[in-house]
């Protein structure tokens, strides 16, 4: 059985590794993805082109000497595990708590956890069953505009964190949630979509530190409602002070 899959087997019980008490409620407020939504998600394209390229632009976000040595890392939303090989490359961890919430997904992520340091976990991210000051980092990509409970959630990863801690987030935001593209092919809690700098605030307002060199606004490509196809046929992009970002990548630390 593979680390992944042993580890959900070990928590699992009769309810699935959560709390009956948060399980109703977790159910009532998860907002499944489409069927091509969780196709894209579970593939090399997403690993290559989404996963890899957020990491690279948060290893910059910070110098090396602030990088944990051999760190646990908290996967948040981890679902079909596209991001264990890259944080384990980049990393080197002594082990990645990885949690989602639906079943389908952590399924497929025992699949990608087979060889590494994975402790897979079905639960609430907003009510993590994990101590205090217990993780290094805590890995947040793509994952938040998917919660209805942002807030609470944040709570969370600033509770599990040791003192200096990371916090690593790469999120879109509401302008390229709402886009027509992303309301035509996923689905997202449409009431609890940001800007950048409301992610900016609600990470500050709970304790995070965040300076302006630990933030970073990419204009992607894919991101953008027109796909890039007005910068392929020769039209500049928006500068940043003409446009609304579409994603932001941070590096935050617990004091």
């Amino acid at each position: 059985m593979p680390w992944g899959a042993a580890c959900i087997a070990r928590r699992r019980g009769e309810n699935g590794g959560v709390k009956a008490e948060n399980r109703n409620l977790m159910e009532a407020l998860f907002v499944p993805e489409t069927r091509i939504g969780f196709w894209f998600l579970g593939t090399r394209t997403w690993e290559t082109r989404v996963i890899r390229v957020a990491l690279a632009d948060l290893l910059r976000l910070q110098p090396a000497q602030r990088w944990p040595r051999r760190p646990v890392i908290l996967d948040v939303g981890c679902g079909q595990g596209k991001s264990f090989r890259p944080l384990h490359e980049t990393f080197a961890p002594q082990r990645i708590v990885a949690i989602d919430f639906e079943p389908e997904c952590l399924q497929r992520a025992a699949v990608q956890a087979e060889g590494l340091p994975v402790d897979l976990r079905r639960g609430d991210i907003s009510a993590l069953d994990l101590p205090d000051s217990s993780v290094d980092m805590v890995f947040c990509h793509q994952t938040f505009h998917h919660l209805t409970r942002q807030r609470e959630a944040l709570a969370e990863f600033y509770r599990v964190l040791k003192p200096g801690g990371l916090f690593l987030f790469a999120e879109s935001t509401r302008a390229y949630i709402t886009s027509w593209i992303i309301r035509l092919l996923f689905r997202h809690p449409m009431e609890a979509q940001h800007s950048a700098q409301e992610y900016i605030g609600m990470i500050q307002e709970q304790g995070f530190q965040v300076a302006p060199e630990n933030c970073s606004f990419p204009y992607l490509w894919w991101s953008r409602s027109d796909l890039g196809l007005l910068e392929r046929i020769g039209v500049p992009p928006p500068k940043p002070a003409e446009r609304e970002e579409t994603l932001i990548n941070l590096v935050a630390a617990k004091p």
